[in-house]
């Protein structure tokens, strides 16, 4: 059946001499998989609607197999993402982890939109940190391993919530935080932060302001916890790193 289909390219590879595999994420259907033929050619219509991060149109045989991508035209060439090494570090970033938490045709309408909010948001500022976080939180929901960030992980208290410990998956209150003597302190705005970054949208924060110490203490939690109960490497964590390191 074909399908029309407003979606992102994720990713693309090389497939034969002239073609691509190209992964698009779409509000509708999820994530999909479709071959693009002779993408690979320079003269090819195909070449520029399959480049990552775009936004586009696409008309999409649909088929239980690989399905096959007709035709595409560009909606939003995100071209301020790809001229930018840093942006185009984060928006990798997390187009890789959507790839690997998100299942094949599985419609994810809110991260989708969210991915949007967020891409937008790398766009348009120098520092994407905090939305970056904000999204990585919303999909390990999806993905099944989200840390406990509304109220104590252990006793259920709402209030003097004062640490995060990864081998318990959350937050844990005053008088909780023997049961894991690792655990991470958290600074005063930290645990609301946290709870605010995992359940309110991007678009519903009109400013967003957090001391360079917090977002690195924050930085280093999400990693720490993504590592123990993520399951896949994300090569392109690596890059910002490095990244970051220049900066």
């Amino acid at each position: 059946m074909l399908e029309k289909i407003n979606g992102i390219v994720m990713k693309s590879r090389d497939y034969g001499e002239t073609h691509k595999i190209v992964t698009i994420f779409s509000k509708k259907f999820g994530k999909i998989t479709a071959l693009a033929r002779g993408a690979k050619k320079p003269k090819s219509r195909m070449a520029a609607v399959t480049q990552p991060f775009i936004f586009a149109q696409f008309f999409i045989y649909m088929s239980k197999g690989l399905s096959t991508i007709q035709q595409g035209e560009i909606i939003n060439s995100n071209r301020i993402i790809r001229e930018d090494i840093i942006k185009t570090a984060y928006t990798a970033y997390i187009m890789e982890l959507t790839d690997k938490l998100l299942e094949d045709r599985n419609s994810e309408a809110y991260i989708f939109e969210q991915l949007q909010h967020t891409m937008d948001y790398i766009a348009g500022n120098e520092n994407c940190e905090i939305p970056v976080i904000m999204y990585e939180m919303k999909l390990y929901k999806i993905g099944g391993f989200a840390p406990k960030v509304d109220s104590c992980v252990n006793c259920g208290k709402k209030e003097e919530l004062v640490v995060f410990s990864i081998k318990e998956g959350g937050i844990l209150c005053s008088r909780c935080r023997h049961v894991d003597l690792d655990s991470t302190f958290l600074p005063t705005p930290l645990p609301k932060l946290l709870y605010i970054f995992s359940e309110i949208g991007l678009e519903r924060v009109n400013n967003i302001s957090v001391k360079d110490e917090n977002k690195n203490i924050v930085r280093q939690i999400l990693d720490s916890y993504y590592d123990h109960y993520g399951g896949y490497y994300i090569k392109a964590r690596k890059f910002l790193n490095q990244i970051d390191l220049l900066k």
